[in-house]
């Protein structure tokens, strides 16, 4: 059936006004969501799950014996992760154990020699006031000439030679006294300084054992057995997955009301969107992305071109949510942030450091262990009641 221009043109006519009219509905769908929701959210697919991504490093000397953890393996803060051969380390530590023995030996040593010397003075002064006695009895006795010319001369050169005596013994006794003055044996330098190289001996035998400084699970595992390991080395890496965060890239002109506290539901690809993260902002990265790359631009040299920035806004992941639905750092997510509520300071931050990574303990014991096994050296080598504090020595006048 053939049409006219007229019928042709009354359907063309009635297709554009449905076009139209869908165009017309669409624009108002969407207008209408702007005006009610849309201008209230700010949205970025640039947004990435991130963490705290926590390295292991070798903090002693010594070759790999034993990798007693792997990658994806779940580990506990102190469990042992790494055993270094610590034959050298433990040379090492018998070594410092036998010169702090020595030190604690040689000061004790140094109070006896002074208390020896102190007793060298007593006796000394003994004998030249006893001559200073005979020298008056003579001097008395010589007019009458009982007491002759030369025994009255030899009392006075004995007398001379016993002052000199004195003296030497009280130059002796100060030359030691300057070296234990105002300090007990155990708290004299030549044992505190023996004592703290034992402890750095101490401290690096315990190291030998690599062990993990917060609960995760092993990443990036690079030691081998045989690898010889220096401090600073990394031994591999722990990712706790139980506090996980979204860094969210968002373009600097859509970021005006983007404000700490402010609720944001997350999309991640790996779950679609049968599951919504309900997050909260916890602060703004004070700069953009490209002040903190490897090679920072310089805008004061060559042509400038304009380039909208982005600036990294941290959202905080219910624990609760991340336990049902576990994710890993680096998953591509679709984050929305609802810009409602704009009255917290944008310079504000929610970031806590309360989470169990952010601080460890399992270094705290090793000085407190190697001070103990010290203070036992210190006592097996120093004399009983050597510890009290000397007696003022009496020099006489």
């Amino acid at each position: 059936m053939s049409l006219n221009r007229k019928q042709i043109r009354s359907r063309r006519n009635i297709g554009l006004a449905g076009v139209a009219a869908v165009a017309l509905a669409a624009g108002l769908y969407f207008a209408g969501n702007w005006a009610a929701k849309g201008r209230f959210e700010v949205q970025t697919d640039n947004a990435f799950v991130t963490g705290n991504l926590i390295p292991v490093y070798a903090d002693a000397t010594g070759v790999v014996a034993e990798v007693l953890a792997e990658e994806t393996q779940n580990v506990k803060r102190g469990d042992l992760l790494v055993r270094l051969d610590g034959q050298r380390a433990q040379a090492a530590l018998e070594q410092a154990s036998g010169e702090l023995a020595r030190a604690v030996r040689t000061v004790g040593a140094l109070y006896e020699n002074r208390r020896q010397s102190c007793e060298k003075i007593a006796s000394r002064i003994a004998l030249r006031d006893r001559s200073r006695h005979d020298l008056a009895r003579y001097q008395q006795a010589s007019p009458s000439g009982s007491v002759s010319q030369q025994v009255l001369q030899n009392a006075r050169d004995q007398l001379a030679a016993l002052e000199a005596d004195v003296r030497e013994a009280r130059a002796d006794t100060q030359s030691i006294e300057a070296r234990v003055a105002n300090v007990t044996p155990s708290t004299h330098p030549d044992i505190v300084t023996a004592k703290a190289k034992y402890l750095e001996a101490y401290i690096e035998f315990a190291r030998q054992a690599v062990k993990a400084p917060a609960s995760g699970y092993v990443a990036k595992r690079k030691a081998q057995i045989g690898d010889r390991v220096r401090p600073g080395d990394q031994i591999l890496t722990i990712v706790p997955l139980d506090h996980l965060w979204i860094e969210a890239n968002l373009w600097e002109n859509s970021m005006a009301k983007v404000r700490p506290g402010q609720p944001a539901k997350v999309v991640v690809d790996l779950y679609g969107r049968s599951v919504v993260y309900h997050g909260k902002v916890e602060g703004l990265t004070p700069g953009s992305g490209s002040v903190f790359a490897l090679l920072p631009p310089d805008n004061a040299t060559g042509n400038f071109i304009h380039i909208v920035q982005r600036v990294p806004v941290r959202i905080s992941l219910p624990a609760d949510e991340l336990a049902k639905n576990p994710l890993r750092p680096g998953l591509s997510t679709v984050t929305t942030i609802d810009v409602t509520d704009d009255r917290t300071p944008v310079d504000a931050s929610e970031a806590k450091t309360t989470a169990p990574e952010y601080s460890t303990d399992i270094y705290d014991a090793d000085l407190k262990q190697g001070g103990v096994q010290a203070e036992q050296i210190v006592k097996q080598n120093l004399f009983a009641n050597a510890d009290q504090t000397p007696k003022k020595c009496e020099i006489g006048e």
